[in-house]
């Protein structure tokens, strides 16, 4: 089982998501742009943000830990990510299901919190690989998985099924435990 932790920078804090966050991320509804890649927007409506916090995001302990950011400068839940996937014989997990605020994007907060996860998963969880995966076409997010230090691996041909007769091809990128040391070192130096 993953432990509920908390994890923090100077700037960010990610803490274990709770039904108490759930009407600050309703708040992320309106911000379309979000949803652009994602099959759906949970944050749509108090239903569908208690159906995904019910079903999706607390769906299985040992193999996934779902988070909140905190942007510490305005204490304002800034979005949402987590480590999952979590393999125990294989030590890896992949970081994902992260979405920020417009307010946030191209700022401190997934630099943030992309480092607390990867230092979280390589440092206390021994884990030797973290996969980052993204539609193919979301230049957005591949700029910044790249920017991290992640490798690029590929794309994923017909991934995901994002309607009954259309599915998402994916690019993959992953970190390994020998490329840690070289992506810690440049993104503290960001930091």
């Amino acid at each position: 089982m993953l432990k509920q932790i908390t994890l923090g920078s100077d700037k960010v804090r990610l803490e274990p998501l709770s039904r108490e966050h759930l009407p600050h991320l309703r708040g992320f509804a309106e911000q379309t742009k979000l949803w652009t890649w994602v099959l759906d927007n949970y944050c749509k409506s108090d239903e569908a943000l208690t159906h995904w916090f019910e079903h999706s995001a607390q769906f299985d302990p040992d193999v996934q830990l779902p988070l909140v950011i905190i942007d510490k400068h305005s204490n304002q839940v800034a979005g949402s990510t987590r480590l999952f996937r979590l393999h125990k014989t294989n030590l890896s997990a992949e970081i994902g299901h992260t979405f920020i605020g417009e307010q946030w994007q191209r700022s401190h907060i997934n630099t943030h919190a992309k480092y607390l996860l990867l230092k979280h998963a390589f440092e206390t969880l021994g884990l030797v690989r973290v996969q980052l995966r993204t539609h193919e076409h979301n230049q957005t997010s591949r700029s910044a998985i790249s920017r991290l230090g992640a490798q690029f691996e590929g794309i994923i041909l017909k991934d995901q099924r994002v309607a009954p007769d259309a599915f998402r091809n994916t690019a993959q990128f992953a970190i390994t435990d020998d490329m840690w040391p070289d992506v810690k070192s440049k993104l503290e130096g960001w930091l």
